[in-house]
């Protein structure tokens, strides 16, 4: 185990930990100002296709603002984590088509569009405990977003990648590995942080 991934462990550890104790209203204020900020971004007012996620456990809730994109006539896509941990991709119809799957999650319940329907998103929104200054994001570990990072690498394809964090999660550094590819911005409720490629 490298150094790297050996610190990721104990800071990923650190961030669940806290975000484990934010209190159930202290929650919901965030999640309604980090959709009314991420909707404020030029780049979401302008996209067609949004790939996003719907929110479990205590991370910053995704549910108003994928709701608000679908209702402004955005195509929405969630994913549908696969058996090894890549994600496959399915359209977002409303709340009561989501569906319950392993791991906690919901997953849209409509026809699977296959891994590569990322590649068409003008915006990825992507989960995440912590960002850095450089962009570099802290994911949960299981690298199913480095995956979809690398697929969009290899398909040279260039959509808007935003983390979406509380305020105290956006870090000074966080250790990086070869693989870690940058974000180009991060939204939480109080604010949008830019990253220069």
């Amino acid at each position: 185990m490298s150094r790297d991934h050996d610190r990721k462990h104990r800071l990923r550890r650190r961030l669940l930990e806290v975000r484990g104790a934010l209190p159930a209203d202290v929650a919901a204020v965030a999640a309604a100002g980090l959709a009314d900020r991420a909707l404020g971004l030029p780049e979401l007012a302008d996209a067609g296709t949004v790939a996003a996620y719907v929110s479990v456990g205590r991370e910053p809730s995704t549910r108003a603002l994928i709701d608000r994109l679908r209702d402004a006539g955005k195509r929405v896509l969630l994913p549908v984590l696969l058996p090894d941990n890549d994600l496959d991709w399915a359209a977002y119809e409303g709340a009561d088509r989501l569906v319950k799957a392993g791991r906690g999650l919901l997953e849209p319940a409509g026809p699977r569009l296959g891994p590569a329907a990322v590649t068409e998103a003008d915006v990825v929104l992507l989960p995440g405990l912590a960002v850095d200054r450089r962009g570099m994001r802290l994911g949960r570990g299981g690298g199913s977003y480095d995956r979809v990072l690398e697929r969009l690498e290899r398909a040279a394809v260039h959509p808007v990648r935003v983390v979406l964090l509380y305020s105290s999660e956006v870090l000074e550094e966080v250790p990086a590995e070869p693989h870690d590819r940058p974000v180009d911005a991060a939204v939480t409720p109080s604010e949008v942080h830019r990253f220069v490629g």
